[in-house]
């Protein structure tokens, strides 16, 4: 890929650093060894509480930006509403930024294994959004 983008960053919006990390861990962890996409936590508020920070948020889009797009998944409502926000304005988030519609912990795995196995923004958000579908019993 030299010259070109690099892969689809995955951004993981919680209203709890704590859990936005523990997935981006998850994620890895399953996602398998070295050459993983880039993933970034963006949890709760600057100051260690709870909700979700547009500051955070914009900072981890921008960390794992290589050129290839943004894939953002969220916990919860507010979250959903901070990330539209912020795609609204047009100009906080890299170029390429998407809020994906997914299932939090599941999405997050399966958009890491995509991306990180080169697939476009595209394919990230198909195979997130697919983890709807993973039945539990």
């Amino acid at each position: 890929m030299s010259g070109g983008p690099g892969r689809v960053g995955i951004v993981l919006v919680s209203h709890s650093a704590a859990v936005a990390g523990a997935v981006a861990d998850l994620a890895r962890g399953l996602a398998g060894g070295g050459g993983l996409a880039p993933v970034a936590a963006a949890g709760g508020t600057p100051d260690g509480g709870l909700g979700t920070s547009s500051e955070l948020i914009t900072a981890a889009a921008r960390a794992v930006d290589e050129g290839a797009g943004v894939a953002l998944l969220v916990d919860l409502g507010s979250a959903v509403l901070t990330v539209k926000a912020l795609l609204a304005e047009g100009d906080e988030l890299p170029a390429g930024a998407r809020l994906v519609d997914a299932p939090f912990v599941e999405g997050a795995v399966a958009a890491l294994v995509t991306a990180s196995a080169g697939g476009d923004l595209d394919a990230v958000a198909v195979a997130a959004s697919e983890a709807y579908g993973y039945r539990k019993v």
